[in-house]
């Protein structure tokens, strides 16, 4: 069995071999090259609270005493803002011993601020799953700041497959940094590795234009995720400007979009992972949307950065946040295998090359 984080190649072999089992076919791009789209199936469910199942317990078992109400996805429907609601996903596994996942929400449906968290069978923690697992999967979904549309088959959320641990320490880290440059800025500044690749916030306007970040508005209309450009980014997020030489202060339970100061790259033997919340930057979680896949920040064979989009939410209490700031870590993983295709290399990934960028429902213009 191959070591390291599995392709698309092994995960359409899996699929073949009934190591992960769809309700219905897979559609096109649900492969991606270091992960697998999840897709909600076509029944929902409001709970009183979100919950985890014990050891040996199902999630169905765990859930049936806090439901409020089902409701069909059949048709499309709306999630209501702070609400809670846990839907069974059309992929199914009997992973063979010796492979485990974890999973991460979308690039999508972190910057909607759409908390999402697998739920397995019998599993004790949220976005992880034991090696050689059998059973369904299930996604708790909380719209947090728009309420949203969704039907069956909209894909919120991804697994990441892998054998073994193929975390690069960081040791290996510094030597593949000097190698082929992994972060980018300007000016450049001096990596920081420790228990991972650390990177910081942009709040002058690095990027160039007039704005450094966003501020999602209360009380706006629905978001329906397959409204790709359907929406004024106006009415639904407040933009901040630079602030240079100035600190920026964070409410708490506010939604906020910035970019990273650096610019970042995944080349093509490695996968990425940010890290969502680390007590060490401060009560805030960074980045709900986690996964970063080969050829992130490549462009013609080149490691030249792409920068990454940090979605942030302070807890508890107002948080100050500076220019240079460092906020979060990137954790690498080296691939089972190369990958057959790479990211923003002609499959589509919306967001290619990108700076501060919104999600795709969002119209800029």
């Amino acid at each position: 069995m191959m070591h390291g984080v599995w392709v698309d190649e092994g995960l359409h072999r899996l699929v073949a071999e009934g190591a992960i089992v769809p309700a219905l076919p897979l559609v096109e791009g649900q492969v991606q090259p270091a992960s697998l789209d999840l897709r909600l199936g076509t029944r929902a469910y409001r709970l009183q609270a979100s919950v985890l199942p014990a050891a040996g317990e199902t999630v169905a078992d765990a859930v049936r005493p806090l439901v409020m109400y089902e409701f069909s996805l059949d048709t499309p429907r709306l999630l209501e803002r702070g609400a809670i609601y846990i839907i069974p996903l059309m992929e199914g596994l009997r992973l063979p011993e010796g492979l485990q996942a974890t999973a991460s929400p979308k690039s999508s449906t972190g910057r909607l601020d759409i908390f999402v968290r697998l739920v397995t069978d019998g599993g004790e923690t949220y976005d992880t799953v034991p090696a050689g697992y059998t059973g369904p999967l299930w996604l708790e979904v909380m719209p947090l700041t728009f309420p949203i549309v969704v039907r069956a088959g909209d894909r919120l959320n991804q697994l990441r497959i892998r054998h073994g641990n193929p975390v690069v320490g960081d040791a290996d880290l510094r030597a593949l940094h000097t190698a082929t440059p992994l972060l980018h800025s300007d000016p450049a500044a001096p990596a920081r590795v420790e228990e991972g690749l650390w990177i910081s916030i942009d709040l002058e306007g690095l990027q160039g234009g007039s704005v450094v970040g966003y501020k999602a508005k209360r009380h706006t209309q629905p978001v329906d995720l397959a409204n790709v450009g359907g929406y004024d980014w106006r009415d639904y997020w407040e933009p901040i400007t630079p602030r240079v030489g100035a600190p920026l202060i964070l409410y708490p339970e506010e939604f906020y979009i910035f970019a990273s100061r650096e610019r970042v790259a995944v080349p093509a033997g490695y996968s990425a992972e940010l890290v969502a919340y680390d007590t060490r930057v401060g009560e805030l979680r960074l980045h709900y949307a986690g996964f970063f896949d080969p050829g992130f920040g490549i462009t013609d064979g080149k490691a030249v950065g792409t920068h990454a989009v940090l979605e942030v939410r302070a807890h508890d209490v107002p948080c100050v946040l500076r220019h240079g700031q460092r906020l979060g870590r990137f954790i690498f993983e080296r691939l089972a295998q190369p990958s057959a295709a790479l990211y923003g290399h002609g499959i589509g990934s919306n967001y290619a090359g990108q700076g501060l960028k919104l999600a795709k429902q969002f119209r800029m213009a």
